[in-house]
């Protein structure tokens, strides 16, 4: 076999992966997910992609594209899990939290408060604020709902489960690890679990951002979609942001991660501090001339 036949298997790699393959795979997690990969993430790709090739038992990934390409839905699923970075902790991005304990105490005579983690992965998100609220209203019964969505289902279920290793923990104060968790036993030694009041403030729910129809319909107090517009291109983003418009209530905030800006969309948001945006002044201004609209 030549060295040049670009249908040889490169020394090292289980699988041959053309430059035409990684394309169709852009193009596909894009049209799927909105999800723009750069060319620097052809070995990422390769790797991920590669332990559905092992999964599936096909030998090529021209074969596994073309099942992909035919619709497979469960693969589709798996597809878009392989793709979906989930980095995340307790309270990243820490400047925000105080941030949003202010807005709870400015909304606190609303019921229900209805917050919004757009991109939950393994949930330590959504119960970071979750333990913001139950501080801002000392109790674990506070008058908050969370809706947690992600696109990928494997993450969505651990986050449901609320068990993370001590190591996921170690970073939290003392006095918040004993407040908001339960330490394992035997098989779980080693490993804590939110406590269940905690758990029970979430309802986790797969959401494609790319998609138009979200299964959300009552007005929201916050949206936090932090550290994911980055996986999108422009005119993705602007289209998610514009449809985030009519979810949010006049006063509502939405915060962004502390690489993403949206100044593209100054027609729909404002930025009003730190990565944290509001709606603009023409979209408030009609939100309240619309008589269907409250708050």
């Amino acid at each position: 076999m030549s060295g040049n036949d670009d249908t040889a298997i490169p020394a090292g790699r289980e699988f041959l992966f053309t430059a035409h393959d990684f394309q169709r795979v852009r193009d596909l997690i894009y049209s799927h997910a909105g999800i723009s990969l750069s060319d620097s993430k052809q070995e990422l790709v390769y790797s991920r992609l590669s332990r559905r090739l092992r999964a599936t038992g096909i030998r090529s990934f021209a074969e596994y594209l073309q099942l992909l390409e035919r619709g497979e839905h469960a693969e589709w699923e798996a597809f878009a899990n392989s793709l979906t970075t989930n980095l995340t902790s307790f309270f990243r991005e820490p400047h925000h939290f105080p941030l949003l304990a202010d807005h709870l105490r400015a909304i606190a005579g609303r019921n229900p408060i209805t917050l919004w983690c757009s991109a939950a992965s393994t949930g330590e998100e959504a119960y970071s604020m979750a333990m913001t609220a139950v501080d801002v209203f000392g109790s674990f019964t506070p008058p908050v709902s969370i809706i947690a969505s992600d696109i990928d289902t494997h993450v969505l279920e651990s986050a449901r489960a609320g068990i993370y290793s001590e190591e996921q923990v170690r970073k939290l104060d003392p006095e918040q690890v004993k407040r908001f968790f339960l330490h394992g036993t035997d098989v779980q030694a080693g490993h804590v679990r939110i406590r269940k009041e905690l758990r029970d403030m979430i309802a986790f729910r797969q959401v494609n951002l790319l998609h138009d129809n979200w299964p959300l319909r009552q007005p929201l107090d916050a949206i936090f979609c932090r550290n994911v517009m980055i996986y999108f291109d422009k005119p993705t983003q602007l289209k998610i942001l514009k449809n985030f418009v009519p979810l949010l209530r006049s006063d509502g905030l939405l915060f962004a991660g502390h690489s993403e800006s949206f100044y593209h969309a100054g027609e729909y948001f404002k930025l009003r501090g730190r990565t944290v945006y509001e709606l603009s002044p023409q979209v408030r201004a009609q939100q309240a001339a619309d008589p269907a609209r409250r708050g």
